[in-house]
């Protein structure tokens, strides 16, 4: 049976009509046309369907849409400001870390919340940190670079 389910998208309030139990990420894509956040594995286990809910990693995959009724959702589309790129994605783009851009998106949404919520791992445990997260051509270890980087140079955000 479908329901109202309100949420804020990219800072924009939204309504979707749908199932409450439907994954976020096909309202994402089918309902609200944002194709950024990808589909992967369907389980959770590559990482590519992350988004930020309330600043905290999520796999939009797994998580129904009801559950995040009334939070506030980020994508990869909601990322930059004013028509510049978020400072995780130039570092990808520096860092050439992003070969066939499957994983991309979802690796960008998880270090971009790490700077959202204050949090700086060290350089040996972003390896750990990226875990859940498969690349599929090879590009991890310019994925590392640009996450060292990034974390580098950006000023640490009290949460």
């Amino acid at each position: 049976m479908k329901t109202s389910v309100r949420l804020v998208v990219n800072g924009r309030q939204v309504t979707v009509e749908t199932e409450p139990d439907r994954p976020l990420l096909e309202v994402l894509r089918e309902d609200l046309g944002l194709t950024g956040t990808k589909y992967g594995c369907g389980e959770g286990s590559c990482g590519a369907c992350t988004v930020l809910v309330d600043d905290r990693s999520t796999h939009a995959c797994l998580t129904p849409v009801a559950d995040v009724a009334g939070k506030s959702v980020l994508t990869i589309e909601g990322l930059g400001a004013d028509g510049r790129l978020h400072p995780v994605q130039e570092a990808f783009l520096a860092a050439r870390a992003h070969q066939c851009g499957y994983c991309t998106p979802g690796m960008i949404m998880e270090i971009a919340g790490w700077l959202r919520r204050g949090e700086r791992p060290r350089p040996e445990e972003i390896p750990a940190r990226l875990e859940g997260h498969l690349c599929r051509c090879g590009s991890h270890y310019r994925i590392l670079e640009a996450a060292r980087r990034v974390l580098a140079s950006q000023p640490v955000r009290q949460p």
